[in-house]
């Protein structure tokens, strides 16, 4: 048994990048940063871009898919992303191979089970995925506005969760960001604040959890321990036992065997 491992290159507004391996398999989820960035973040967890088998997308927005194509273009790079989010972005993808997800189908990269599921978010068709090896599951949810019973559903029982807390809701209140904006962050097809991530986790805990991160966190309307606090209520654990993916550094391996 291989086992999982999974790693960020980091998380949020600036630019989004995780990677998850099996075996010989190496899977980079969206890219929201130039090749040059990418490169040097990869190099830290001691990866090269050649090493990809292919690159899974979330939804076209900039800070998730912003490098995708130049980087797939330049190492001759798979691309999988659902229909919706593909119509949103032609004529940026000529000359990069394409996989279109129908109807949130769950598909394999090499020994790497994917399994996509749909979530309220202000994009074309936007996704969030799954990954498991047979044995092991990683649940990552990011740029939701809200829970759903199929979220759940798909989370429950997972040995590592990667979970959106982006912003505090008191912070957000009193935050210099336009009226809309706020509006737009805190919506049903926004982002998840601090409350909501907690109360989702505490739904989806499994006896087997072994990982829990904190992701996408706002640099402007939320703080690591923050977002450590919220999720280590929702466990009843030690808040330094909540990992936390940042916007330099993401996040360094994490492993389920």
């Amino acid at each position: 048994m291989s086992g999982l491992r999974f790693a960020s290159l980091g998380s949020g507004s600036g630019g989004n990048a995780m990677l998850i391996c099996t075996g010989d398999t190496a899977v980079m989820l969206d890219c929201g940063f130039s090749v040059a960035d990418t490169t040097r973040r990869l190099g830290r967890i001691g990866v090269c871009p050649e090493q990809l088998d292919a690159i899974v997308v979330t939804h076209e927005h900039d800070d998730h898919i912003g490098g995708v194509a130049r980087l797939a273009r330049r190492y001759d790079v798979p691309v999988w992303m659902s229909h919706g989010t593909w119509r949103g972005l032609e004529g940026i993808f000529d000359d990069v191979p394409i996989n279109l997800v129908e109807g949130y189908t769950a598909f394999s990269i090499g020994g790497l089970q994917v399994e996509p599921f749909p979530v309220p978010h202000d994009a074309r068709e936007p996704a969030q995925f799954v990954f498991g090896d047979g044995v092991m599951r990683l649940g990552v949810l990011t740029d939701t506005g809200e829970s759903t019973p199929h979220i759940e559903t798909m989370l429950s029982n997972c040995e590592a969760l990667v979970i959106e807390c982006n912003h505090d809701l008191e912070m957000l209140a009193r935050s210099t960001y336009p009226r809309a904006l706020r509006a737009r962050i805190s919506s049903r097809v926004g982002h998840l604040d601090n409350g909501a991530a907690a109360d989702l986790l505490s739904r989806v805990a499994g006896p087997g959890l072994r990982h829990v991160i904190g992701a996408h966190l706002s640099q402007h309307n939320n703080s690591a321990s923050l977002a450590r606090c919220a999720l280590s209520q929702a466990l009843g654990c030690d808040p330094q036992w909540i990992g936390i993916a940042d916007q330099d550094n993401g996040f360094d391996w994490r492993e389920l065997r």
